[in-house]
C-alpha cells in the first residue's frame, strides 16, 4: 500500500513541477505552486519525514505563493489619479519672493 501512495504523489509532484515550469501567468504560477508544495508535503508523510513535511507545509505550500501574489499585486497596482506624480506638482508652491 505505501508504494502505491509513494507512487501517486511522485507522479502528482512531476505533474505539477511541469505545470508549474509551463503557467506564464504570475497569479496561477502561485497557484500550482501551491499545490506542488502540497504534493511534496504528502510525499515527505508517507516517506515519513513529518518534520520535513510540517515544514514544507508551511513554507512551501503558504508562505511562498502569498509572496509570490502579494509581489505580483505591488508590481501591477495603478498608481493613484496623479496623487503620485511629484513632477506636476513641482512649481505649485513656490514663493515668487525667491525668483
Amino acid at each position: 500500500m505505501d508504494q502505491w501512495l509513494i507512487g501517486i504523489a511522485v507522479v502528482f509532484v512531476v505533474l505539477a513541477a511541469t505545470l508549474a515550469v509551463l503557467t506564464r501567468d504570475p497569479a496561477r504560477q502561485a497557484v500550482v505552486l501551491s499545490a506542488l508544495g502540497l504534493g511534496l508535503a504528502v510525499l515527505f508523510a508517507v516517506l515519513q519525514a513529518p518534520d520535513v513535511a510540517l515544514s514544507q507545509l508551511a513554507v512551501g505550500t503558504a508562505l511562498t505563493p502569498l509572496l509570490i501574489l502579494l509581489s505580483v499585486r505591488k508590481v501591477t497596482r495603478r498608481p493613484d489619479d496623479g496623487s503620485s506624480d511629484l513632477s506636476s506638482n513641482r512649481n505649485e508652491g513656490s514663493d515668487p519672493e525667491r525668483t
